[in-house]
């Protein structure tokens, strides 16, 4: 008998070792996977076995998440994280059935993302003060948001090497280790350039210490590679500074390019690519922010508003 504590350490193994994931993502899975055990410990009044847990118990669990108030979106990773684990299990045949496998997965709510005007984010990237080091790096971290679309993780994990300063563009690391590379803004080139060469950067001060992490594209103030914490903390203060009503993350910042992609004319198709979305039908959500828009991807795509259209 294998105990299920002992299967979770062999399954977290695994991804490090074999599919080299990410700690963050080696985080999340343990997160998921811990918290599970511990109900069963609590439920079954002691340490379970891999065979012991059932479908039963994986709704019970299932049930008590919900009794908690926990978002579908929650619900649905805990669930993902459990079916990696019991796909993980059925192949090293470790356990004969899988109990996941007659356990359906609740339906995620589509809610249109939140974007804001093109004038709001102007005044949202004027909050920075760019005379000061910190300042500088902020307003390039928001112009490269901005002009790429790109995932708070990505943007936090970039190498300065991953920069074409020529041909204005990055080479992106995103979801599954998949590399694309996006076009970016002349702007946001140039406010990465101020801030590469701002003297803070090189040279140890009473305020800063000069670059540790000589990879590293955005760094703190110990000169080491900036954390996705620090960046989404520092927006939230921007925020407030602002007096913009609303709630603008770094995702906000990614859903309002896509927006206005669309609003200028750019097809889903590209989108995608530049967003870096497995799936087209996670694109699709951008054309419900606005009826013009709805309006306008209604008409292009209707062969009868397109036959009247041409006459």
């Amino acid at each position: 008998m294998v105990a299920f504590e002992e299967g979770i350490d062999k399954f977290l193994q695994y991804l490090h070792v074999v599919k080299q994931a990410s700690s963050h993502t080696l985080r999340n899975y343990s997160l998921d996977l811990v918290g599970f055990n511990k109900f069963l410990v609590k439920e079954m009044q002691k340490e379970p076995d891999l065979e012991e847990v059932d479908k039963r118990l994986i709704r019970a669990f299932l049930a008590s998440l919900a009794a908690q108030g926990a978002a579908k979106k929650t619900v649905l990773r805990r669930l993902s994280s459990l079916r990696s684990l019991y796909a993980y299990l059925m192949r090293e045949k470790l356990i004969a059935l899988n109990p996941l496998e007659e356990i359906d997965s609740p339906k995620l709510d589509k809610k249109i993302p939140p974007s804001f005007a093109y004038e709001q984010v102007l005044c949202f990237f004027e909050q920075p003060d760019t005379t000061s080091y910190l300042g500088l790096r902020d307003r390039a971290i928001m112009e490269l948001f901005y002009s790429s679309g790109l995932r708070l993780s990505e943007l936090a994990g970039l190498n300065k090497e991953e920069i074409d300063f020529i041909q204005l563009r990055i080479r992106v690391m995103g979801k599954g280790k998949k590399q694309r590379v996006v076009p970016v803004t002349k702007t946001a080139i140039e406010w990465i350039l101020k801030y590469l060469h701002a003297p803070e950067r090189h040279i140890d001060s009473d305020a800063y210490q000069k670059e540790v992490d000589t990879k590293a594209l955005f760094l703190n103030k110990w000169g080491r590679r900036l954390s996705v914490r620090s960046i989404d903390r520092q927006f939230k203060q921007y925020l407030q500074a602002s007096g913009l009503m609303g709630r603008i993350t770094p995702h906000t910042i990614r859903h309002t390019i896509a927006t206005h992609w669309l609003e200028k004319g750019m097809d889903l198709k590209t989108i995608q690519v530049l967003l870096g979305h497995c799936s087209l039908a996670t694109t699709t959500i951008y054309t419900q922010v606005s009826s013009r828009l709805k309006r306008e991807v209604y008409t292009k795509a209707h062969p009868l508003e397109n036959v009247l259209l041409k006459k």
